[in-house]
């Protein structure tokens, strides 16, 4: 699971980095204009964050026993 954490940090910069390229393209070959265009950004980190949540922290571990119900003999 740690593994799973280590990849999403490594693509975190390479995706935000393709998005925005796409956006830019968008701008120069589309009438869409990165002033339309900018909120992708916005959902690709909220995903990527979703996605960093899911593999976070893992879960926290079971409470103590319960004390010991016997008496002495």
């Amino acid at each position: 699971m740690r593994g799973d954490v280590s990849v999403l940090r490594a693509i975190r910069g390479p995706v935000t980095l393709i998005t925005l390229g796409a956006l830019f393209a968008l701008n120069n070959l589309t009438p869409y204009r990165f002033s339309e265009t900018w909120p992708v950004l916005l959902i690709v980190f909220g995903l990527l964050s979703l996605l960093g949540r899911n593999y976070g922290a893992p879960p926290p571990p079971n409470g103590p026993p319960p004390p010991y119900a016997g008496g002495p003999r």
